[in-house]
């Protein structure tokens, strides 16, 4: 009787490299492993690489942080000025942003107008003037007593004045009354008078029950005899009395307040500082690439070892982990270093608001930015066959 003899079972010989075989867990620890264990083998290669991407982010964080910022403080002081009037009616010289005062600001008198019937209209003198040794933009106002000033929480912060106390406007003595938002003085007409002349500005509210009704501006521009915008890019005619700005007839999804943020923002992402935080990203993104072929080019024999006993994919998964790890580290130093800088040099405008918002924007560049500079060098490896990088010196 035969015996039934045993067919020997075939055993698979491949081997995982030291650091994937010697890890427990899934393979994306084993893949974090291995990246680690690269990056202790060469840690001069990893810091420099952190630093030049780090300092790129933080370029483009800076300027865009700077950006919101000025949009923030843009939509805010729009708000401040029309609050809930559906026309903004400027002189012929137009108003600008005063950084000094952080408050917008008319730069001629106000037009003169007729104030058509069922509509309600009021002027606001706006100017600048000094309290103590602090330049502040102050309005006038027919609400406010004339021995009192109204002046809200931030600007009486910067004045140390508290409410109830006296504080000096043009030589005169008055109360302060702590109140409201902005970065205006609110004193009464007649003292606003003597201390800006004619400057400011006109705010309408349309007729009850036409509020929200398109072309406000128009209407209301062609009885007065001025013309009207939507769009706050829209300057007024030197040579001309005034402009309307209609702040709700407007096309598109964008408010008045929004489409004046971005005027505030784009002065900045289209300036000079602005190219350059550009080209610093695209010089941080070319480091990285340069780095990762630098390291490819080092391991060229490693990685025909690993590519010769079927782990080819496993090249391609520990450069992208390798790449993100990178990319992470100096985004984390980026953000940190630019908020740091934003809030040292302009201390005045930076929000924790804005950074976060700068943080968000440059965080959804990074995976792009970390598969392609992984795939860049990857791909130029995996074009060679592993016989030719195992011949490599």
């Amino acid at each position: 009787m035969e015996t039934a003899t045993s067919v020997p079972t075939r055993m698979s010989t491949t081997r995982r490299a030291p650091e994937i075989q010697t890890t427990t867990g899934n393979t994306f620890g084993c893949l974090i492993r291995f990246a680690l264990a690269n990056i202790r083998r060469r840690p001069e290669r990893f810091v420099l690489s952190v630093l030049g991407i780090a300092l790129a982010i933080a370029c483009v964080t800076i300027v865009r942080t700077i950006a919101s910022s000025l949009a923030i403080t843009g939509a805010d002081s729009v708000d401040d000025v029309v609050g809930g009037a559906q026309l903004w009616v400027v002189p012929a010289a137009g108003v600008h942003y005063d950084n000094d005062v952080r408050a917008l600001v008319a730069d001629g008198a106000a037009p003169v107008i007729t104030v058509p019937a069922g509509w309600r209209a009021q002027r606001i003198l706006s100017g600048v003037t000094t309290v103590g040794n602090t330049s502040v933009s102050v309005r006038g106002s027919s609400e406010v007593p004339s021995a009192e000033a109204v002046l809200a929480p931030d600007l009486a912060a910067r004045l140390s004045v508290a409410s109830g106390g006296t504080i000096d406007v043009g030589g005169r003595k008055l109360t302060a009354v702590v109140s409201g938002s902005g970065e205006s003085l609110k004193v009464s007409t007649e003292l606003a008078h003597a201390l800006v002349g004619d400057n400011g500005w006109w705010t309408v509210h349309a007729p009850p029950g036409a509020e929200k009704r398109r072309g406000l501006g128009e209407t209301f521009g062609a009885a007065v005899g001025l013309p009207s915008a939507t769009d706050p890019s829209v300057q007024p005619d030197p040579g001309g009395t005034g402009l309307v700005y209609d702040t709700v007839g407007g096309s598109g999804p964008l408010t008045f307040e929004q489409k004046y943020s971005a005027l505030f923002s784009g002065k900045v992402t289209s300036s000079t500082l602005g190219l350059i935080s550009t080209v610093g990203l695209v010089l941080g993104f070319v480091i990285a690439v340069s780095s990762f072929l630098a390291a490819v080019a080092e391991r060229k024999r490693e990685f025909g070892i690993m590519s010769s006993i079927g782990l080819a994919d496993e090249v391609l998964y520990f450069f992208l982990v390798e790449s993100a790890m990178v990319f992470v580290a100096a985004y984390v130093l980026g953000v940190l270093g630019a908020g740091v800088a934003v809030a040292l040099t302009v201390p005045g405008i930076a929000t924790l608001t804005a950074w976060g918002q700068a943080s968000g924007m440059v965080a959804a560049f990074l995976p792009a930015m970390a598969i392609v500079g992984a795939l860049v060098p990857v791909h130029r490896l995996l074009q060679q066959r592993p016989v030719d990088l195992l011949g490599a010196r």
